[in-house]
């Protein structure tokens, strides 16, 4: 792994047909599901389909699911998704997913600083804001350390079993 100021240098790419697998084993594993949307699992096929007919253009898809590779050895940690974009306001919403077995070893900080440069630079976007459990102190310090700020507090928003948890909104504006 290469590293930069003990951190790993991470790149981001479009999906291709050999990520039917990493994506099965994400969408598939029941305890990520809370974080995301998912609910019930996704068939290999779906996947395959999905992934086929994904055009990558954030324009006609109004998102774009990118795969987070380690730059030094090439092996896919995770994948970060830019969903909701809204061209007229240049906002979307940020996510990201690193797997198991490559969590809290600084891919998560790289991959969401390079989602945010390319977010800036590359689509000239004003703001991506995220929403995160309120419980998930994790990715709200990893949000914050990327420069991500509270901007409000979503009550009882999301139901996880019989209970409701709330959601604070963070948002990153470019200027």
């Amino acid at each position: 792994m290469t590293m930069i100021a003990g951190k790993p240098q991470v790149r981001l790419r479009a999906l291709e047909p050999e990520d039917l697998d990493i994506l099965y084993r994400y969408e598939n594993d029941s305890s990520l599901w809370e974080v995301g949307t998912t609910i019930a699992p996704f068939s290999r096929k779906q996947l395959y389909d999905y992934i086929a007919g994904y055009s990558n253009d954030i324009y006609a898809e109004r998102q774009l699911r990118l795969m987070v590779d380690d730059a030094a050895t090439g092996e896919t940690v995770g994948t970060v998704d830019i969903t909701d974009f809204s061209p007229a306001d240049m906002r979307a919403q940020a996510g990201i997913l690193i797997g198991p077995g490559h969590q809290r070893r600084g891919y998560g900080t790289a991959a969401l600083a390079a989602v945010c440069g390319y977010c800036r630079s590359t689509l000239q976007l004003h703001q991506l804001y995220a929403h995160v459990p309120a419980d998930n102190a994790a990715s709200l310090a990893l949000f914050r350390q990327c420069g991500f700020r509270t901007s409000g507090r979503l009550r009882s928003w999301l139901r996880r079993g019989g209970s409701y948890r709330d959601v604070i909104v963070l948002q990153l504006l470019f200027g």
